[in-house]
């Protein structure tokens, strides 16, 4: 048995306000550092660190308590001047905040935390004792920034190609079933994978930040200085005027829900005049107002301000930049901008990397931005504002920027495209060579950069969220990278269509527009069929063959999609319109190219297509029947 047992409550509480106390005194000593005589900021710390010390004991975390107790001795030292801040102090301070939210991994899985490193604490006495006077040069490299568990891979019914013909029977009923299945308002639509550790410009950056610089008595790195453990949190907090509204919202439907049944009596018993008939259509738009406004009010309870993300960033690179020898000055703004919560978990690895990549790549060294006319300190902008029903995200650095030709060059060097393929690009083409597999713009890999892995894991990322990520960038002046989001994943836009007689929703964020297909149109390229549109050359993929089926019929439509690693045009057979879903995942059955079910307003079946999973399976060859002629995929 824990010896938490009967405490778990507490122990929750303790967790999730001692890891926001944290976060707030890393942000505050990442300020100290550039007002060393702020006695304030000497005030809120110490009072944040002692808050921490006083839960660990009433709670009995003897390793807790001990670090606990000697950092906040040096916070009080600080305060009443009998230290002075310095770089090298204020190393050993990080280090030791970095190991108590390690020590909360062990806590969320009810287990006492093993003791701080000695080393750590003979920096600590040291530190206590008069010594770090003088900063020391940069020494270790940083370990990398924990990153959230991959969340559990879907069963796959056929993890090779689709057996539509085979399956339809299986999924149309497993999906009818779920679809009709009572869920709350706000089910997140389709599975979302946490998105793996990448990294930015080509690179896999490392996923934990431990202390830039090694204390004097080389005390051990915190494995883990920006998550609270290695689970995601399940809990939430809400308004109380949120939840207010929800309870309001629910009794108006229940007296709503009365009426109708009224009139349904009513109408049983044989009451068909205009009056009965006008009081029913009245119930029902008073209905579709409020379950309208209820499903909103719902949304809201789960929408969460960025800033409790953004939070992680500050210390993340002023450790970096302390590694790299280079001075940076994060700058956040939109902190109160509302996200929905499930997508901030998400974010945390994409932003993680594009922040740590602003400062490796894009920011210069000291002496090479004075040399350019720039001040020593660099500037990383970290932004959030809502546009309409969209969330824009910027990460904009002051550094050297990036050239095209020198991409385009750097790209056929490492055999990634054709030199042919190469110079038909536009710069703005040019700069999203950096979103293919293996680009990187370094030659030799470091601890923090040059694997190559990574930019394209972080668009794939911001794409199953829905969103879409841009690039720009001037040489000599700087990058901007800009990710637009959707609200929330609960409710998802999607364009229906149809083909072979069934219905199809694909993701409307993925949609650029609509267009009839010609045949005559129609070119061969490499012996592909393609389409141009507004002098750009896009494959023609038919929906039927990347299901594995034959088209009954030539297709008439044709929809330009976008993802993020394709643009082409969808054929298909016809389309319905756009729609608003709530998509439920099929239980126990996962068809490659399925992100779940939805029902249309005639209660028939909609099978929502995850396209990327889709265009994935490259040699798409029907089971059941022959391979499709047309428009082959």
């Amino acid at each position: 048995m824990s010896e938490f047992s009967g405490m778990e409550e507490l122990l929750q509480d303790f967790i999730l306000e001692s890891c926001d106390l944290l976060s707030d005194v890393d942000n505050k000593l990442v300020e100290l550092e550039k007002q060393p005589n702020n006695p304030a900021l000497l005030n809120d710390i110490f009072r944040g660190f002692h808050t921490i010390k006083g839960g660990a004991g009433f709670l009995n975390v003897k390793a807790m308590v001990t670090l606990c107790h000697r950092t906040e001795n040096l916070f009080d030292k600080l305060r009443n001047g009998e230290l002075a801040v310095n770089s090298r102090l204020m190393d050993v301070i990080m280090d030791a905040t970095g190991v108590v939210r390690e020590m909360f991994g062990p806590l969320s899985q009810r287990q006492q935390p093993a003791s701080a490193d000695p080393a750590l604490l003979a920096a600590l006495d040291e530190a206590l004792a008069g010594g770090s006077a003088e900063p020391e040069p940069p020494a270790a490299p940083v370990a990398p920034v924990s990153s959230a568990p991959a969340a559990p891979a879907p069963i796959s019914v056929n993890s090779g190609e689709p057996n539509w013909a085979g399956l339809m029977q299986v999924i149309v009923p497993a999906a009818a079933a779920a679809a009709a299945a009572p869920s709350p308002v706000a089910a997140v639509a389709p599975p979302v994978a946490t998105p793996a550790p990448a990294a930015v410009a080509g690179e896999v950056l490392p996923a934990t930040k431990a202390p830039a610089k090694a204390p004097p008595a080389k005390a051990a790195p915190a494995k883990n200085n920006t998550q609270v453990s290695s689970q995601q949190e399940n809990t939430i907090r809400i308004d109380t005027n949120r939840l207010d509204m929800v309870l309001n919202l629910s009794g108006e439907i229940g007296l709503t829900k009365n009426r109708l049944t009224t009139l349904r009596t009513e109408i049983l018993q044989g009451h068909s005049d205009p009056n009965t008939l006008r009081s029913l259509d009245e119930a029902v738009s008073q209905l579709d107002l409020l379950v309208s406004d209820l499903q909103n009010a719902v949304m809201k309870t789960r929408m969460q301000p960025i800033g409790r993300l953004f939070q992680k960033y500050p210390r993340l690179a002023r450790d970096l930049a302390r590694q790299l020898n280079k001075e940076v000055e994060l700058i956040i703004v939109g902190e109160e901008t509302e996200l929905d919560k499930t997508m901030i978990e998400d974010l945390n690895d994409p932003l993680v990397h594009l922040v740590r990549n602003a400062v490796d790549h894009g920011i210069e060294l000291p002496e090479e931005r004075l040399a350019a006319g720039k001040p020593a300190k660099a500037e990383v902008h970290l932004t959030a504002e809502q546009v309409g029903d969209h969330i824009l995200i910027e990460i904009q650095d002051d550094g050297k920027g990036m050239n095209a030709d020198a991409l385009r060059r750097k790209a056929i060097d490492k055999g990634l495209i054709d030199a042919e393929t190469a110079n038909a690009l536009d710069e703005k083409q040019c700069l999203q060579l950096i979103f293919l597999p293996g680009f990187s713009t370094k030659d030799q890999i470091s601890s923090v950069s040059g694997r190559g892995v990574g930019m394209d894991v972080v668009r794939t990322n911001i794409q199953k969220l829905n969103g879409r990520i841009d690039i720009n960038s001037v040489p000599g002046e700087g990058t901007r990278i800009s990710i637009s989001l959707p609200l929330t994943l609960a409710i998802l836009p999607v364009l229906v269509v149809r083909a072979c007689d069934q219905a199809f929703a694909v993701p409307l964020a993925m949609v650029r527009e609509i267009i009839p297909i010609d045949p005559n149109v129609i070119q061969e390229v490499s012996n592909k069929p393609t389409i141009v549109v507004r002098d750009e050359i896009l494959p023609l993929k038919s929906l039927s063959h990347l299901l594995g089926w034959e088209p009954t019929d030539k297709p008439a439509f044709g929809v330009l999609m976008q993802s993020a690693a394709h643009s082409f045009i969808l054929a298909i057979d016809s389309f319905v319109g756009r729609d608003d879903v709530v998509i439920k995942p099929l239980q126990n059955i996962r068809p490659k190219g399925v992100a779940g079910a939805t029902l249309s307003g005639d209660g028939s079946v909609v099978l929502v297509l995850d396209m990327e999973d889709l265009m994935n399976n490259k040699d798409v060859t029907p089971t059941a029947v022959r391979a499709p002629e047309f428009y082959p995929g």
